[in-house]
């Protein structure tokens, strides 16, 4: 179906004398983004429609038209037949001027009872509820993916960090477990805001409600909401559902930004405990002998992205009066460019982790035995052996001290050496300081031990198999 021009006035022009500027007209249009929102603009008015013919306010048959040419609307426009462009400002006058050229003069009956800003409310809580379901299933893939790899290397060791100084070997898993406990939150955080997304505002009007006898029940319940809001000036003006959001979201941008960072050091000649694979890699334009970390590091410079469209809409809304004030028109670039960009640093990550790196398990596995941070256990070993724990500290850091000036490590020490530092060491120090009983022995709840990673392991994959919201 060809593409009908629209007339050159606009809904509102009759209190007007003469037609908007051009460039203002531009200025002011929001049809170049917030086309996203026509499907769930056509679905609320559906559901509209047929509230207005369940309370009388509409005839049943005008009501069925109007809901069939909205639904051939919704196929043009899938067909690429319908393409509004800048004299339609927005989404809901294009729907609107198109649903009357298909059906006549019951359509232009579908926005009694509603306003443009309880619509827009309406449409961007549809559009973000289904976007949370679709990044909750992708934060799932990626956990998966976690658990898988934690899984294959539940007995690879990797040199723990603090201050990214060597600080205590650990499981693999047990590092790689920690972003699945992270991204759990982020799902778990999504849920909880996909219930406040799930609030009805259609039927608060412009501002003030309606004189029609609607019922909003009826139309949030076609909907799928769980609830209405109670108070109309807060139902047109309220964003803080989209704030809430792009929050939750620049913490899903924290966490695969720091994993980010990891595989970039990881990925190092310095570190070299991965390889990076073709497929998830770029070259130098002038060094052939590079491959560059691509992926890790758009997340990581993506994440700057996302922190500031939260910190937009923060100010955006900070000195809105009630209610509803076109400044609330900046919203939307933001919200979908915050999904767009969360759900490809989801996908990006996921097939990062899948497909495009390989642990150097040997490399790993020797790194850990090339340093000090086996110096705790010593000091533990000797606290077991009601030696009080700040003097085996002390005396530890002496040691340490001693063989960094001998070129020494710990495991190089003789027997005699070490009952010279005390009389309770014995031939079993060599085994309490070996990497994997260092890493073995930190068995309680929640450490690296490799008993309680296997424990964390099943947990992981019980969460994954829940069905709860």
């Amino acid at each position: 179906m060809p593409q009908a021009s629209p007339p050159p006035s606009q809904p509102w022009s009759q209190r007007f004398e003469t037609s908007l500027h051009p460039a203002i007209a531009r200025f002011n249009a929001s049809i170049g983004f917030d086309i996203a929102l026509i499907e769930y603009d056509l679905t609320g008015s559906q559901a509209h429609a047929k509230m207005l013919a369940k309370t009388g306010i509409i005839s049943a048959p005008e009501a069925d038209l109007i809901v069939q040419g909205l639904e051939q609307i919704r196929q043009d426009f899938r067909q690429g037949a319908f393409v509004p462009g800048v004299d339609d400002e927005d989404v809901h006058f294009a729907v609107e001027r198109r649903l009357t050229e298909l059906i006549g003069e019951a359509g232009k009956k579908l926005h009694t009872a509603r306003s443009r800003n309880d619509q827009v409310g309406t449409d961007l809580r549809l559009y973000l509820r289904e976007q949370i379901d679709q990044i909750r299933g992708q934060i799932r893939q990626f956990q998966a993916v976690l658990v898988t790899l934690a899984e294959t290397h539940l007995e690879t060791l990797i040199p723990g960090y603090t201050h990214l100084q060597r600080a205590q070997p650990l499981s693999l898993a047990h590092h790689l477990l920690a972003y699945f406990d992270m991204t759990q939150r982020d799902w778990e955080r999504l849920g909880e805001i996909r219930h406040r997304v799930n609030v009805s505002p259609l039927g608060s009007g412009a501002l003030a409600g309606t004189t029609f006898p609607i019922d909003r029940h009826y139309s949030a319940e076609l909907l799928g909401f769980e609830g209405l809001y109670g108070n109309s000036l807060d139902g047109v003006s309220d964003r803080d559902f989209a704030i809430e959001f792009m929050g939750a979201a620049s913490l899903i941008l924290v966490h695969l930004s720091r994993l980010s960072e990891e595989v970039i050091l990881w990925a190092s000649e310095e570190f070299g405990f991965v390889t990076l694979k073709d497929s998830c890699a770029t070259g130098s334009s002038i060094m052939p002998q590079k491959k560059n970390p691509d992926v890790p590091e758009l997340v990581r410079g993506k994440a700057g992205r996302v922190f500031g469209h939260l910190q937009g809409l923060l100010v955006m809304m900070k000195g809105l009066p009630l209610a509803y004030n076109k400044d609330l028109q900046e919203d939307k670039e933001a919200l979908f460019d915050g999904v767009n960009t969360v759900k490809a640093c989801l996908e990006a990550t996921t097939i990062l982790l899948a497909e495009g790196i390989e642990f150097r398990t040997a490399r790993l596995n020797s790194a850990v035995a090339e340093d000090f941070s086996n110096a705790t256990d010593v000091a533990d070993y000797l606290a077991a052996k009601d030696v009080p724990f700040r003097e085996a500290y002390n005396m530890v850091g002496k040691v340490v001290k001693r063989c960094l000036a001998q070129g020494k490590l710990l495991k190089d020490l003789s027997l005699e050496e070490w009952q010279a530092l005390h009389p309770k060491f014995e031939a079993d120090i060599y085994d309490a300081i070996a990497p994997t009983q260092v890493v073995a022995a930190r068995n309680s709840y929640g450490g690296t031990g490799f008993e309680q990673v296997r424990q964390a392991i099943g947990r992981a994959r019980e969460s994954l198999s829940s069905s709860d919201s």
